[in-house]
């Protein structure tokens, strides 16, 4: 079943319920995405339905609109239902307002090229902008030394030097035993602890709460950034942040 097909299923079924309400009351109209329907009295279901479809095959411009709309609630119900756990960052895994108005989430993986090319967006928001928090969640999805360097990046949080490790982490390269040593002695973190904590329970905790949390809001890649009631899939660029930021503060 192409999704086209799908929607406009779902499209029949949900405005045929519409119609049958009005035809109990002897008919009436109702606005089907942007378009008013109107609709005869004394029509069976058969015959509404086939009214319904006809008018959908006319006007399938409706279909990505029902979509959309489809998909900002869906949005929004998932967001809302983890938004507390979700914006509440391990240690001092994040960078920003202490007390901020607005918080970003980012769900990333070292090894992930597009999430170091958001570092740079992420570093000029954090620069401009003194309301906004960005809280970091580890997804090591892409590579074995990706949960390494997320286990080292939770034991500098732990140390308060996360945000140093983060864009240590980054300028080393991609996640290995020499590239996440690099990032240790360039954040000038304690080895001894990070040692200590990279294979503690509490960081595995959090990296298995962050695999969940993922799945509830249907992440399966990186970068992610939930931002308010949005969530933004992909290196999405400085401006398109900006505007999902100012967004949630007008709505917050």
């Amino acid at each position: 079943m192409t999704l086209k097909t799908w929607a406009t299923g779902a499209l029949i079924a949900l405005l045929a319920a519409a119609a049958a309400f009005f035809a109990l009351r002897g008919g009436g109209s109702f606005v089907a995405g942007d378009q008013p329907v109107s609709l005869p009295a004394g029509l069976d279901r058969v015959e509404l339905e086939a009214v319904i479809e006809d008018y959908i095959l006319e006007h399938p411009e409706i279909i990505p609109q029902a979509m959309e709309r489809l998909q900002q609630r869906e949005m929004l119900a998932a967001v809302s239902s983890v938004r507390s756990s979700v914006e509440t960052p391990y240690a001092q895994g994040w960078a920003g307002a202490a007390n901020p108005d607005v918080t970003v989430v980012q769900f990333f993986d070292y090894a992930c090229g597009y999430c170091r090319r958001s570092l740079g967006d992420i570093e000029r928001l954090l620069d401009e902008d003194d309301g906004v928090r960005f809280v970091f969640r580890e997804l090591p999805i892409l590579s074995p030394g990706s949960e390494q360097a997320a286990r080292v990046s939770l034991a500098a949080a732990e140390q308060g030097e996360y945000f140093a490790f983060h864009r240590a982490m980054y300028e080393a390269g991609r996640p290995s035993d020499a590239t996440i040593s690099q990032a240790v002695r360039a954040a000038g973190l304690d080895q001894a602890a990070v040692q200590q904590a990279r294979d503690s329970e509490a960081v595995t905790q959090e990296l298995q709460s962050n695999m969940r949390l993922a799945s509830q809001l249907g992440i399966n890649g990186t970068p992610v950034f939930v931002i308010g009631d949005e969530i933004l899939t992909g290196a999405v660029g400085y401006d398109r942040l900006k505007e999902a930021i100012e967004q949630a503060r007008a709505e917050s």
